[in-house]
C-alpha cells in the first residue's frame, strides 16, 4: 500500500528517510513481491522512479533520492524481481527484459501516479527506455545512466562471467566487501563509508553467520556461455519522445562512445554528459555526478 503521510507523521516517520512498499508483479501463473522503497512526500504531485542494475538493488540510490526529496520530489527505488527484498521467480528462463518491464508497468499502476520521471542504471535504464518508447507512456523525462540501444557481446559476456564466478557465500562481512570492490571497481572512487552503505544492503545474513548475495544466483541464467551476443534495440530507441539525459563512464566498455554519439543524433536526441573516472556505471553517488541528474531536473513543480 501507499504510504499515508498523515500516518507516517503520526508514527513519527521522518518523510527524508525510506519507508518500504511492496506490491506483486506476475509471471508464467505465478504472482511474486515487488519491493521498494520511498521517499519523500507521497502527496508530491511529481514522482521519480529509480531503477537499478542487473545484480544490483533499489538503495544503491539512497544519495540521489535523498537530493531529489529535497527538491520536492516524491522518489521510489523498487528492487527488480529477483533481487533485494523482492520475491524470486520459479522458472530462471524468465529473468529477462520482458518480465522486468511488465513488473515495472504493474508497479506503476499500483503507485497511482499519470507522469512520471525515470533514472535508470544499465539495466534499469534499459527498463525505462521500453517503457518511454511505448504508447501513451506515463514517463515524461527519462535519465539513462551508462546504457544504450547496442549492447556489445563481449562486454555482457564479461558481466555473465562475474555473475556466474560470484562466490555463494562469505564467511564475513569484510570479505564481501572486498569483494563488492573488486567486482565493481568501475563504479568510480568512492569512500570507505559508501562502501560499507553498498555492502550492507548487497548481502544478507545466513545462519551460522555467513553471508550470501541479495540476488537469486539463477539471474545469470541468460548469460550462460553461447547464449551472449550483440543485443540490439534502437526501434526502442527511436520510439522515445520524451527528454533523455544520458550519462556515460568515461571508460565504459557497455555503452561505447559511438553508441552515445549515436544517441544524441537519432530518436529522442540525448543530451550527454561524460564522466571521467568510472566506467561501467557511474556510481551516482558522488556530488558532482548527482549534481548533473538534479540541474537536468531541476526543482519539482
Amino acid at each position: 500500500m501507499l504510504a499515508d503521510p498523515a500516518l507516517a507523521e503520526a508514527e513519527g516517520c521522518d518523510a527524508a528517510e525510506p519507508r518500504p512498499g511492496r506490491t506483486i508483479g506476475y509471471a508464467q501463473g505465478r504472482f511474486h513481491d515487488l519491493a521498494y522503497v520511498e521517499w519523500g512526500d507521497s502527496a508530491s504531485p511529481h514522482t521519480v522512479l529509480c531503477l537499478h542494475g542487473l545484480s544490483r538493488q533499489g538503495r544503491d540510490f539512497d544519495p540521489l533520492a535523498r537530493a531529489l526529496v529535497g527538491l520536492g520530489y516524491r522518489v521510489i527505488c523498487p528492487d527488480i524481481v529477483g533481487r533485494g527484498k523482492s520475491g524470486w521467480l520459479a522458472d530462471p528462463e524468465l529473468y529477462g527484459l520482458p518480465q522486468y518491464v511488465s513488473d515495472m508497468a504493474a508497479l506503476i499502476a499500483h503507485l497511482g501516479v499519470e507522469r512520471l520521471d525515470w533514472v535508470g542504471t544499465s539495466l534499469g535504464g534499459l527498463v525505462g527506455m521500453v517503457l518511454a518508447g511505448a504508447q501513451n507512456t506515463p514517463i515524461r523525462r527519462l535519465v539513462m545512466n551508462d546504457i544504450g540501444p547496442f549492447l556489445p557481446w563481449a562486454a555482457l559476456r564479461g558481466i555473465g562471467n562475474r555473475l556466474r564466478e560470484a562466490p555463494r557465500l562469505h564467511h564475513s562481512l569484510a570479505t564481501a566487501e572486498a569483494r563488492l570492490r573488486s567486482a565493481l571497481r568501475d563504479f568510480g572512487t568512492l569512500t570507505d563509508a559508501q562502501w560499507r552503505a553498498m555492502t550492507r544492503h548487497s548481502f544478507v545474513p545466513e545462519p551460522g553467520g555467513t553471508w550470501r548475495p541479495h540476488y537469486d544466483p539463477a539471474i545469470a541464467v541468460a548469460f550462460r556461455p553461447g547464449r551472449v551476443y550483440n543485443v540490439t534495440l534502437w526501434r526502442d530507441w527511436d520510439a522515445v519522445r520524451c527528454p533523455v539525459l544520458l550519462l556515460r563512464g568515461e571508460t565504459s566498455d557497455l555503452l561505447l562512445p559511438q553508441t552515445a554519439a549515436e544517441m544524441t543524433r537519432r530518436g529522442p536526441r540525448a543530451t550527454l554528459v561524460e564522466i571521467p573516472g568510472c566506467g561501467h556505471a557511474p556510481a551516482l553517488f558522488d556530488d558532482g555526478q548527482i549534481r548533473i541528474i538534479t540541474d537536468w531536473m531541476g526543482r519539482a513543480g
